[in-house]
């Protein structure tokens, strides 16, 4: 049929733009209403009279008016513009090309290095893989960082949350994971960011090394609501992309507490009761969708890092609590020791990997127990310590606690740019533990 394969007809058929008079533009009260007949996840393009369209998406709909809200900041807006329907979910480009590249949430290119080439459109929405051909977490994910690969062991497709208030290290922590890790690619979701920091994030943190087998999508903070949520949506549909082709896909997310706040906001456009310290029940949802499109598949693996906000360090508001039941570990980032010139700040004796022994062997583990135990007998003892209250001698554990902790604390320390490999760090490990008779 006029000389396409089948597979090249339906390629030109997805991909060719499906515009059908709508409507007219009804309202403007932070959701704008149209008497379009559009379905929910629908793109609309409203005509001004001069300038680009703007492009806004069916959030939900009321008889024959639907709820739209734009991509971008609208403005010179007047009630009974044409609204055009375009009739189909957000598409975002995907694969090999995007290498490098930094785009915003609607898969644009943000950066000055030409358009996109040769990139496959792929949906935003898309299921979970089905839990039963969920490959098991087996391979160790090696982050070369001491801290998390001696302590906290990750896995290949595993979901882990970064729990951590600002400038507390965050975003230096993962520019040097995804330098370092074994992963083949990145993908990284920076929502809400401020966009100062942006620039600071690609060039500092992550760098030319990290930036060659990266994708960057971003959505900063002024931007609305609905592109910040779809910017993490678009960025999974990448990872997802490179999961299919069998890859082992390193995703990070700054942050999942931003991208409630995002959804937060269309609930309460939507007329959503507010529950928990304001959240709508819809945020909860799409932390769930969001984390369960993450991990292994049938083929290839998404490990996914996913920083959580904490404000004032507690652990227990609804988001941090909404995580940390979803996701398979979590790793704490204390200010007090952030405070202390200590980097990573990571507080050990507070942070989990649940599936550590599934990637480890028995003499890992049991040196893992052993470091955790100096930790827990000097953290006793150290308030009596400081004030020069404690008797050496009055314990023989706490007399060999004190002695390790300067080992124990250079083998947590690691200054940026500073790498160890797995089995060194193993090394060091099984040094400390075997120094520690109890």
């Amino acid at each position: 049929m006029l000389g396409l394969d089948m597979p090249s007809l339906r390629d030109s058929i997805t991909k060719t733009p499906l515009y059908r008079t709508g409507g007219r533009l009804r309202s403007v009260t932070g959701l704008m209403t149209a008497s379009v007949p559009a379905a929910v996840g629908d793109h609309c393009a409203i005509l001004r009279r001069d300038g680009e369209p703007v492009l806004a998406e069916c959030i939900g709909f009321e008889n024959d008016l639907a709820y739209l809200v734009p991509f971008d900041h609208a403005e010179d807006l007047r009630p009974g513009m044409p609204v055009l329907r375009k009739g189909r979910g957000l598409m975002v480009p995907t694969g090999g090309n995007l290498l490098g590249r930094v785009v915003d949430g609607l898969g644009r290119p943000m950066d000055d290095l030409g358009p996109l080439g040769n990139c496959p459109m792929k949906p935003v929405n898309r299921p979970a893989p089905p839990a039963l051909n969920r490959q098991r977490i087996r391979e160790p994910f090696v982050t070369g960082i001491r801290a998390i690969d001696g302590m906290l062991t990750c896995g290949v497709g595993q979901r882990v949350g970064i729990f951590a208030g600002s400038g507390v290290g965050k975003s230096t922590l993962l520019g040097e994971i995804a330098k370092g890790s074994n992963a083949d690619v990145n993908v990284i979701a920076l929502i809400g960011e401020r966009g100062r920091e942006v620039a600071p994030f690609l060039e500092d943190c992550l760098g030319a090394e990290g930036m060659a087998r990266s994708v960057v999508v971003v959505a900063t903070c002024e931007q609305t609501p609905i592109m910040r949520v779809r910017a993490c949506q678009s960025a999974i549909a990448i990872a997802d992309h490179f999961r299919d082709g069998g890859a082992n896909v390193l995703l990070m997310v700054d942050s999942l507490t931003r991208l409630a706040m995002a959804q937060r906001e269309l609930g309460l456009l939507l007329g959503e009761p507010p529950s928990a310290r304001g959240y709508t029940p819809s945020c909860f949802q799409v932390l769930a969708n969001t984390i369960e499109r993450l991990g292994n598949a049938a083929v290839g693996g998404i490990t996914a890092l996913l920083t959580v906000l904490v404000d004032g360090g507690d652990l227990d508001e609804p988001i941090s609590d909404s995580v940390r039941s979803l996701v398979d570990g979590h790793i704490v980032l204390d200010r007090k020791i952030a405070e202390r010139g200590f980097y990573p700040a990571i507080d050990v004796s507070r942070s989990i990997s649940r599936v550590a022994t599934d990637v480890i062997d028995r003499e890992h583990a049991m040196a893992a127990r052993k470091f955790r135990s100096v930790l827990s007998t000097y953290a006793e003892v150290q308030d009596l310590i400081r004030i020069g209250a404690y008797v050496r001698g009055s314990s023989p554990q706490v007399d060999r606690a004190i002695e390790l902790m300067p080992r124990i604390e250079k083998f947590l320390k690691q200054e940026p740019g500073e790498r160890s490999g797995y089995d060194q760090t193993r090394q060091l490990l099984f040094q400390i533990a075997g120094a520690w008779p109890f």
